[in-house]
């Protein structure tokens, strides 16, 4: 009498090779078959990545996570909130784990908000002991780790985590194998903080490294003359203050920098730079920069003698311009007023001269629909996002329809202004916390990472 087969019983080899030929949805569901199946679906090869999202309701699956799979996996990322203690605790116990893996060549941290909480006070000795423990000590187990070497560091703009820069550095035995070294940070206070100091010789040898992001205040014109041996794609630079004894970068060294890297993007943010933001177009602007994507978030006022620098100099590079504010702020809401004295609108002269143009938002201006008309116009359906919530009041809404249905036509995409009742807190008319706008903040920027 025949024996009808046992499916639990076949080799793990022919469920391996079983495995391979199923999507990742079907893989999953094959492997809920039996134990010995559900076993043999966790290898490196079926899993290539995890996210572990810290909260206490997905303490059984992150706690599933770091028992099947952290070890297996060849990048991660963590995401919790920053300003939790038990989520900071938790996120602790995942880093350690972690750094044990024998296969992670990628660790990507995406804390809430860019504050840190810690038992101690901000900048006290207390809290620089927790987090070299419980951060920087783990992270530097991964760095040191000969084979695989780590690839990928992104420290989610923690201002805490970035001013350990040169320790993590100095951990890595095998630099040229770096790819993406993200240590920019976005400050708790903008006009108060400590300044982070990485010696330039120490990305000498990353001679892989195709993006690096840095704070503006440790750039200067022999550390851009590092960078440029480096054959980057991506340069991104975040400005909070600029100090009076910084040098600033001259126009010379960013001209070497782009022959040196001629096709790198420059992704420049000014974050809560409520002085930079004045100073923007004649003290950290230059001709030569290879700028691509401009984002000036939370400076409470606009400057329209560097939205005009954009479009003078950025022609060939251009790609995005974001200049956001919340509506509180009554200071240069209307975009209209500061152009009289120009007589042109410095976004439709932007519109017109930077053949690359393919994003603007502006929140906070009111802005005049005619020469949105015009913007829409000028670059059409190349201009993949016009986001904008403040339309010349003056109008009546009746008067809009035209304005809107003619801006749908040249974009080639149904288009509407914002509605101010639903925008985002942090762009609203009511006070909000820093870490409301903190996660706004973070979102843009984080738009911006390589994939």
């Amino acid at each position: 009498m025949s024996r009808s087969p046992n499916w639990a019983e076949l080799p793990a080899l022919v469920i391996t090779n079983l495995f391979q030929h199923l999507n990742y949805h079907d893989r999953l569901q094959a492997s809920s078959v039996c134990w010995h199946w559900r076993s043999a679906i966790f290898q490196p090869r079926f899993f290539k990545d995890i996210h572990f999202d810290v909260a206490r309701e997905n303490n059984r699956k992150n706690s599933f996570f770091l028992q099947s799979l952290a070890h297996i996996v060849n990048e991660a990322k963590i995401s919790f909130d920053s300003c939790n203690l038990y989520d900071v605790e938790l996120t602790t116990e995942i880093l350690y784990k972690l750094s044990k893996s024998s296969c992670l060549v990628s660790l990507i941290l995406r804390p809430k908000y860019a504050t840190l909480i810690t038992p101690g006070r901000f900048y006290s000795e207390e809290e620089w002991n927790y987090i070299y423990k419980l951060f920087v000590e783990p992270i530097k187990t991964l760095l040191s780790r000969q084979n695989p070497p780590l690839k990928v560091l992104d420290l989610g703009c923690s201002e805490i985590l970035a001013l350990h820069a040169t320790d993590f550095l100095n951990s890595c035995p095998r630099p040229q194998f770096l790819r993406q070294l993200d240590f920019a940070s976005v400050k708790q206070d903008p006009s108060h903080y400590a300044l982070s100091m990485i010696e330039p010789n120490l990305f000498e040898k990353c001679n892989v490294l195709q993006q690096i992001s840095l704070d503006y205040d440790i750039l200067c014109d022999d550390f851009l003359q590092t960078l440029q041996l480096l054959p980057l794609r991506r340069l991104v630079v975040h400005v909070h203050g600029v100090d009076e004894d910084h040098p600033g970068i001259s126009e010379a060294a960013w001209a070497c920098f782009r022959i040196s890297n001629p096709h790198v993007e420059l992704h420049l943010t000014l974050v809560c730079a409520y002085e930079a933001v004045d100073i923007l177009h004649s003290h950290i602007l230059r001709p030569s920069m290879p700028l691509s994507h401009l984002k000036v978030l939370f400076c409470d006022r606009i400057n329209c003698d560097a939205l005009e620098y954009l479009s003078r100099y950025y022609k060939e590079t251009l790609k995005s311009m974001i200049w956001v504010d919340s509506m509180r702020i009554q200071e240069y809401r209307n975009i209209m007023e500061l152009v009289l004295r120009t007589e042109q609108d410095p976004l439709v002269m932007m519109a017109w001269r930077c053949k690359k143009l393919e994003e603007i938002v502006i929140h906070g201006y009111v802005l005049d629909p005619h020469n949105l008309v015009g913007i829409s116009r000028l670059r059409g359906k190349d201009l993949k996002v016009l986001e904008v919530s403040r339309i010349d009041l003056s109008m009546p809404s009746v008067m809009m329809a035209p304005f809107i249905e003619e801006i749908s036509t040249q974009l080639g995409q149904k288009w509407a202004p914002l509605d101010p009742k639903t925008l985002p807190a942090a762009l609203g008319y009511y006070p909000v916390s820093d870490e409301i706008r903190d996660q706004y903040i973070l979102r843009y920027i984080r738009n911006g990472v390589m994939p």
